[in-house]
């Protein structure tokens, strides 16, 4: 069970860093960001994607807020604390 624990904390970590990495825009798309962007989306759009579909963007200030990346760790940390 411990290294399922890590593999959760390790992913919670990947769509934080992914979320970060959000706030930066790209200049290049064949550039180290734009890679590493890339690389995250493939590695958490099969988590972010479903909870996407389901819960709408919350709209402030003409801005839409997107609360997957945050529901997604609050899951993972129920999970975590569970096993």
């Amino acid at each position: 069970m411990g290294y399922v624990r890590e593999l959760i904390s390790l992913y919670i970590w990947v769509l934080i860093i992914s979320a970060l990495l959000s706030w930066f825009p790209t200049t290049t798309p064949n550039g180290a960001l734009a890679g590493t962007k890339r690389l995250l989306a493939r590695l958490t759009e099969p988590v972010l994607g479903p909870l996407r579909s389901i819960m709408p963007r919350l709209h402030v200030g003409g801005v839409g807020v997107d609360f997957s990346v945050m529901i997604a760790v609050i899951i993972l940390l129920i999970i975590e604390r569970i096993i």
